[in-house]
């Protein structure tokens, strides 16, 4: 065996050139359940496809019909490899052990900025909770001032939810959009935050009011995972 399998992907790992995240819609849990041992079976019979896929990752989603892919790679050569030599076969597989899998599109992210949890702090995430955030067109330099403004709500935010354990803003190449990672306690964790006085995640303060109202967001959606499946190359693994 070439791969190992773990909870949850090194979101703090330095090697990553960029990431693609992709949905897929399996419209049962039922379907859910068989895909996710599907993926894993068509990873696992194979040896590891490439040195520069460093991790990929899945988690099923709350509605019972997605499921949110996080691949991390060392650059888009290797991904562009990986698509000539290797995707179409596991796909392949995946989609003769569950037919009909509707993929909803893959977006190329570089991760920009992230929020750990302190020191010490041995939590394991139980949900993953992705923040999508759409412009009103391509502007690289607005994403990121964006999440800038958002670190600076966090930062002077004099009461943040206690179950959120770490960020990850990443910012689309194409500089349409971004995407927020977010590790939580549990979903009830996220569901409080969320219900607490105020519109959403943060305090009512004037830092949080710029995020909400920050010019040119046309979009996005929060979506709510639990943790499924995390595949990395094991030791000596043997590329193709």
């Amino acid at each position: 065996m070439s791969v190992r399998f773990e909870s949850r992907p090194d979101l703090a790992r330095n090697d990553v050139g960029l990431v693609k995240a992709s949905t897929w819609d399996v419209s049962t849990p039922e379907r859910m359940r068989r895909t996710v041992e599907a993926v894993r079976e068509a990873w696992d019979s194979r040896d590891w496809p490439h040195p520069g896929l460093l991790s990929y990752t899945v988690h099923a989603g709350e509605d019972g019909k997605t499921l949110f892919h996080y691949s991390q790679w060392s650059g888009e050569q290797a991904y562009q490899d990986f698509f000539r030599n290797g995707r179409d076969e596991r796909n392949a597989d995946i989609d003769a052990a569950v037919p009909g899998i509707r993929r909803l599109g893959l977006h190329t992210m570089e991760l920009y900025r992230s929020a750990f949890q302190p020191e010490g702090d041995g939590r394991e995430p139980g949900c993953v909770v992705i923040v999508d955030v759409e412009f009103d067109g391509a502007d690289k330099a607005r994403q990121r001032d964006w999440v800038d403004t958002v670190f600076e709500a966090l930062g002077t935010d004099p009461a943040l939810p206690p179950g959120g354990i770490s960020a990850h803003f990443h910012v689309s190449t194409d500089g349409t959009r971004v995407l927020n990672y977010a590790e939580w306690e549990s979903a009830g964790a996220h569901v409080a935050a969320l219900a607490a006085p105020g519109a959403g995640i943060g305090s009512a303060t004037p830092q949080w009011e710029r995020v909400r109202s920050y010019p040119g967001v046309t979009g996005g959606g929060v979506h709510r995972y639990t943790p499924a499946l995390s595949i990395r190359p094991s030791a000596g693994a043997q590329h193709r």
